[in-house]
């Protein structure tokens, strides 16, 4: 079924909201399940894997997708993206923090997809979508101003990694997207298999309580198989540029969460930050669901927002 662009918006507005969980609950599982922060990437996409193909059995939907289904190159791609942004981000939390690593992560994403999608997918974001980026960008660095400490060279070259993959399978999936299923699945299946012996060396075994667990299925449904299911089907109608600048909206929720629960500060600069950001990320979404147009269903067009 083609999606719209107000839906698509609606859907990437959703996946991003579900994103800013997923840090608090990782966070709480590096300290109740004895995780690192690869082994609870690991369980995040075969958990969700499971979650989504069970799902997706439930509701007879395999059959009829197989017609359909991307192809094997693509779905590799995207997979051992997932799991080199996921690990080169982690890295770059080791080495230089999570405000620091977090700021050059999200604030490289849409540079790097808007310059990839103008130049292998052409497509144009349009005066009103690079003023939102730029808006955007402005907000995320006011967000995560000040603290960041000793600056590692290492540490921001992975923050840039991380950046440059997830915009790899932003873009990857945009292109070859024609079974957001499928491609969620074969992403996290893929992605799973990729990090497993980085995985293994770190201490794969949680300590299981009904607390952990809870988690792990929270981490599994919510910012993943929910989120990324919605990330790839609002790709089928949305630009990847402006996927990927609405999804800045995660550094919000996650900013809010981590105030609620960790107890952390934000200050008057960074609440600022968060309101110009939101507000972006509000303008873009409503200048892409005013795009009428859906486009078929893995073939680009210039028309959606």
């Amino acid at each position: 079924m083609n999606v719209s662009a107000r839906r698509g918006a609606l859907y990437i507005c959703v996946a991003a909201a579900a994103w800013g969980t997923g840090g608090a609950a990782g966070n709480l599982l590096f300290a109740t399940a004895d995780l690192g922060p690869i082994a609870v990437s690991f369980w995040r996409y075969l958990l969700g894997a499971a979650l989504l193909l069970t799902l997706t059995r439930t509701q007879g939907t395999l059959s009829k997708a197989r017609s359909r289904r991307p192809r094997t190159a693509s779905i590799l791609m995207i997979g051992v993206g997932m799991a080199a942004y996921q690990a080169a981000y982690f890295g770059a939390i080791q080495q230089t923090g999570v405000a620091l690593a977090t700021v050059v992560t999200m604030g490289a994403t849409p540079v790097f997809t808007a310059l990839g999608g103008r130049f292998f997918l052409g497509e144009r974001l349009g005066g009103t979508g690079l003023i939102a980026l730029a808006t955007a960008l402005l907000g995320l660095g006011l967000l995560t101003s000040g603290g960041y400490g000793a600056v590692h060279t290492g540490g921001i070259a992975l923050a840039l990694l991380s950046a440059l993959g997830y915009a790899s399978v932003t873009l990857a999936s945009r292109k070859h997207n024609t079974d957001p299923k499928g491609t969620a699945l074969g992403g996290f299946a893929v992605g799973a298999l990729c990090l497993l012996p980085f995985a293994l060396a770190e201490g794969i075994t949680p300590v299981i309580t009904p607390t952990t667990a809870a988690l792990l299925v929270y981490l599994a449904a919510v910012p993943t198989a929910l989120a990324y299911g919605l990330f790839f089907r609002a790709l089928t109608a949305l630009k990847a540029t402006t996927v990927s600048v609405i999804s800045l909206g995660e550094a919000v929720g996650a900013a809010v969460l981590g105030v609620a629960v960790f107890g952390e500060r934000l200050t008057p600069l960074a609440v600022v930050g968060g309101v110009v950001l939101l507000g972006s990320v509000v303008v873009l979404t409503s200048h892409a669901s005013k795009a009428t147009p859906t486009p078929q269903v893995g073939r680009p067009t210039q028309e959606a927002a």
